[in-house]
């Protein structure tokens, strides 16, 4: 252990956040007062005594000396580097600092005791090592520094004290690590303290090394990359000059239009994969090609474009009312929509779990009743872009979801086409014909479908060639369909079903004057004041020249009226203005192709023999009139049995044969002669043979037209009549009320006999249809008959057979 000794009386020469340890030697600008007062006081006291002027060095932090200082010596006095006055001063020897005294010169004096630091010898085997450790870490440190001359001195240095003083030279010590190595006597503890001060700044200088090498490898690899990339676009420059190009725009870079594009952030991530791909490949490349037109697709999407929907809910319906008559079930579903979007928007529930209130209607109705017009309507009102999507053929999964980018010419997508023909995330697309799709070997397109008209999913609607996400979920989806059945029940499933079963001829009038007409006068070149069609002859064009639940052929019609007109006007046999009555219709246009039962001459009606009914169907065209008649063969001449003909389905062939088999076993009690039906064959014919019939709805029209062969009454007129009939002689429910009593009313037909249970369906029928029919809803096939067969007379008319008697009207 260190012990102290010697007592001395010092100058103090005062060292400002500065620190000097034994065996340094340091410069001191002589033009500090103090120092110049301590140095002058040493010289004058050395006058006396023998030896260097000595000082004491004592460290002054913030004002505050030190408790130890260093004996040092005066070397040299004369001028430092820069001219100005100083002294070279060496540390000695640790002096302990006592109370102050008096000398001479303005100086301060005190009395301090010097420190005993020797080390016995030989060093003990901690002590060896650790001055080796310090000499092996004080040799790295100043290798690192290219400090090779200092390394050898350092490595001479024996003295434990000394080699811990020695790291008062180091410049990474503060002040406070140097002023504890100052006060630290005993030397062992004192290299210690330097050994762990060094080793703690070579790891931090490790650390910093490391870091500074990644951020320097960073920038070098950036300079590198970049360099390279001004290298190839001289390259892409010399080659395009070379082949006679022209250079290309900035618009080819796709880097620079990825990053300024509005994308989502996944969809850029993918974009500048692609971009990355698209640089390393070469111009020749087949793939590069296919990348660049991958990032044209992507960078056309209208990611983050919407348009503002017009929440003016009056205005939206007067909109729907002005463009289209009828149909207020969809009107009202839109208005509905359009009041729901309004509430939650005013609410700030425009998203919730990343999906938006999209929505998924399907129009269902027979064709010319305006379903894919009311697609364009429907957008109008909403203030959305339209896009129509035509499904009617498509058999290929690929044309929904799109191709795999491997195949040559991979497109998108039909859906992921109109959302980018439209222009925003939000329009109305219209998917028309959906139950026209097909399926074969290349997938099943409706199953494709079912994730994009489901709500719950679309929002991340995912296509092949894209392969990123779509949100859908703020589309509305408008899917039109002629027959319901023909949609796959999970498709059907995901829609919202809207009906529209057909105009009434009152309807057709209105569309007729304030759509049809108008658009054709000006297809026809003709102005709205040369040529008027007076409502009679609209009327008469409704309901005698065409037969359908929609209004093509009517427009049709009406557009061959109108060319008539104007040929004969430009051939001189006809003036403008001119004004079309229905008594004109026969000279311009013929004679009329429909005309109701019940304005025939009674001898030619089809029910004016026995054995003949009137029924009603419907049909992918909408409602229709069915005629069934029935016929007993001779029986010396026909086998017994039951024969159908009309191309029937297997449903309306069992209905036959209920019909047959309750009318053998009900016969006598409703007075029938069914001891023919076991001898004689029986036929019932369905007219228009070449058109597919089939379902239950026929049963009670069947058994209706037996009774009338077997009695030998007549089927009245202006009866026509629906239902399922039972072994027991039930009338049981059946579909399409609405459709079969807008196919009665256009046919003539003023007494129509429907189920019981039918009768909640008659709220859906226009009140003027229902105003014109007498509607009987019955529940036994024996109300039927008697509403249906014309009253038995004394002289009943014989039994005839009945032959075919011609096609039934069509749609």
């Amino acid at each position: 252990m260190a012990s102290t000794s010697t007592p001395l009386t010092l100058p103090v020469l005062p060292l400002d956040d500065e620190v000097v340890l034994p065996g340094m030697v340091v410069p001191l600008d002589l033009s500090d007062s103090e120092v110049r007062a301590a140095v002058e006081a040493a010289q004058a006291a050395a006058r006396t005594t023998p030896g260097k002027p000595r000082v004491l060095l004592v460290p002054r932090i913030d004002g505050t000396y030190a408790n130890t200082g260093v004996l040092g010596t005066v070397e040299q006095v004369g001028r430092l580097a820069d001219g100005d006055p100083g002294a070279l001063i060496r540390g000695r020897s640790r002096v302990r600092i006592g109370a102050g005294t008096t000398g001479p010169g303005a100086a301060l004096w005190v009395e301090g005791t010097s420190v005993d630091e020797t080390v016995p010898e030989p060093l003990p085997g901690q002590t060896a090592e650790l001055v080796k450790e310090y000499k092996a870490l004080a040799t790295a440190w100043l290798r690192k520094r290219g400090a090779w001359q200092v390394v050898d001195r350092v490595q001479a240095i024996d003295d434990v004290s000394a080699l811990a003083d020695n790291s008062g030279y180091s410049p990474f010590l503060t002040t406070d690590q140097k002023v504890e190595l100052l006060e630290t006597a005993d030397p062992v503890a004192r290299l210690k303290l330097a050994t762990q001060q060094l080793r703690d700044h070579l790891a931090e200088q490790d650390v910093a090394e490391s870091i500074a090498k990644d951020v320097q490898e960073g920038v070098d690899k950036q300079q590198r990359e970049f360099l390279l990339r001004r290298q190839l676009e001289a390259v892409r420059k010399e080659l395009r000059e070379l082949n006679g190009e022209q250079e290309g725009e900035e618009s080819d870079d796709y880097r620079t239009r990825v990053e300024a594009a509005d994308l989502p952030e996944k969809v850029r991530e993918a974009a500048l994969k692609e971009v990355d791909k698209l640089e390393r490949s070469s111009d020749q490349s087949p793939e590069g090609s296919w990348i660049r037109t991958w990032l044209d697709t992507v960078l056309e999407m209208p990611w983050n474009e919407r348009t503002e929907d017009a929440y003016d809910i009056r205005g939206a319906k007067a909109v729907l009312d002005a463009e289209h008559s009828g149909l207020e079930d969809v009107k009202e579903r839109i208005t509905e929509y359009l009041a729901v979007r309004k509430r939650r928007d005013d609410r700030g529930l425009g998203v919730v779990g990343g999906r938006r209130g999209g929505a998924v209607l399907a129009l269902v109705g027979p064709p010319g009743v305006g379903k894919t017009s009311l697609g364009e309507s429907v957008a109008h009102a909403m203030g959305r872009k339209f896009v129509r999507v035509a499904l009617g053929g498509v058999r290929d999964e690929a044309e929904i979801r799109g191709h795999r980018r491997t195949y040559v010419g991979a497109l998108p997508g039909r859906v992921v086409r109109a959302v980018k023909e439209a222009g925003s995330m939000n329009p109305v697309v219209l998917l028309d014909e959906i139950d026209k799709v097909g399926s074969d070997f290349r997938g099943d397109p409706a199953a494709a479908l079912l994730e994009v008209l489901d709500p719950a999913q679309n929002h991340t609607f995912r296509d092949h060639y894209l392969e990123v996400e779509l949100d859908l979920s703020d589309v509305v989806f408008l899917a039109t369909a002629n027959v319901l059945e023909a949609i796959p029940e999970a498709l059907a499933d995901r829609m919202e079903i809207v009906r529209l079963d057909g105009y009434t001829e009152d309807e057709k009038v209105v569309i007729a004057r304030d759509h049809l007409l108008p658009r054709q006068l000006e297809r026809a070149g003709l102005d709205k004041d040369e040529v008027t069609i007076d409502e009679s002859a609209l009327r008469k064009l409704a309901g005698e020249y065409t037969r359908e639940a929609g209004v093509r052929t009517l427009e049709r019609s009406v557009a061959r009226l109108l060319r008539k007109v104007a040929a004969q006007h430009e051939l001189g046999e006809r003036k403008l203005p001119f004004t079309v009555r229905d008594e004109d219709l026969r000279d311009l246009i013929g004679r009329p192709h429909h005309v109701p039962e019940s304005a025939q001459d009674p001898a030619e009606r089809r029910t004016s023999v026995p054995g003949v009914a009137t029924g009603l169907a419907v049909t992918g065209a909408g409602g229709d009139v069915l005629f069934v008649e029935a016929s007993l063969a001779d029986p010396e001449t026909g086998a017994a049995g039951l024969t159908l003909t009309g191309q029937l389905g297997d449903v309306m062939k069992e209905s036959a044969q209920i019909a047959l088999s309750f009318l053998r076993s009900h016969g006598a009690e409703l007075e029938l002669p069914v001891a023919d039906l076991k001898d004689r064959g029986v036929h019932i014919h369905f007219p228009a043979g070449a058109v597919p019939k089939d379902g239950p709805s026929a049963g009670i029209t069947m058994t209706t037209a037996l009774a009338s062969l077997l009695s030998g009454r007549l089927v009245r007129t202006d009866v026509a009549m629906t239902g399922e009939v039972s072994l027991t002689g039930r009338v049981l429910p059946i579909g399409g009320v609405k459709q079969k009593l807008l196919a009665a009313h256009r046919a003539g037909v003023t007494t129509v006999i429907i189920p019981k249970r039918n009768e909640p369906d008659l709220d859906d029928v226009p009140a003027e249809v229902l105003d014109k029919l007498d509607v009987h809803a019955v529940t036994d096939v024996r109300q039927v008959l008697e509403l249906a067969l014309v009253p038995a007379t004394s002289g009943a008319a014989p039994e005839v057979p009945v032959a075919a008697m011609g096609a039934p009207p069509r749609l």
